[in-house]
């Protein structure tokens, strides 16, 4: 459970919120969104859909991963929402499957074969070996994911990330999600 500050900015807003996030790993992400303590938005994450209100306008969704797939510009499921907020690679990261190099003081893994049209890089902390980066590239497309893990705090014994910082673009479309987590507690009770 924790408060995040999240800024958001694509090419026709740009907008700063709090939210409160509630998760129970492999199980629910639920996120409400306030500004002065006013409720504008709840979006509830299953393994199996997505779904959101809006309060203002009174708009409703309800579907699978295709929205939150958009506004990254790549396929997103439960997993790999999950994982970027924890801090995780979005991808399994077997050793047979990655080369590893040591790049700026970060271990730079990279697939040992890229898929057509798909660049994946991470980069990794080597002091807790957290990820400190990671790209998805599609150039054919001209879609791009970065997501940047600025900072990490050390809570109970291990690493949760405090400074997220996403990037997504799809031709000439850009959107940028910052999380600022500014309280994160574990094994609350996460009504």
């Amino acid at each position: 459970a924790g408060r995040v500050q999240v800024a958001y900015e694509d090419n026709e807003k740009k907008q700063s919120i709090t939210a409160s996030l509630r998760m129970e790993k492999d199980k629910i992400i639920w996120i409400k969104a306030s500004i002065l303590g006013i409720t504008l938005a709840k979006v509830l994450i299953t393994p199996d859909r997505v779904s959101y209100y809006e309060s203002i306008s009174n708009t409703y969704f309800e579907g699978d991963f295709a929205l939150l797939s958009d506004l990254l510009g790549t396929d997103i499921d439960f997993n790999k929402a999950q994982d970027i907020l924890l801090g995780q690679s979005i991808f399994d990261l077997n050793t047979s499957k990655y080369k590893s190099e040591v790049m700026l003081e970060k271990f730079k893994l990279q697939p040992r074969k890229q898929a057509q049209n798909f660049i994946h890089t991470i980069l990794l902390n080597t002091d807790n070996f957290k990820v400190s980066a990671e790209t998805l590239s599609q150039p054919s497309d001209k879609r791009n994911l970065d997501v940047l893990y600025e900072e990490y705090q050390l809570i109970d014994g291990g690493y949760y990330p405090s400074v997220i910082q996403i990037n997504a673009s799809e031709k000439q479309s850009k959107t940028k999600i910052g999380l600022k987590y500014r309280k994160v507690d574990l094994n609350v009770d996460i009504r």
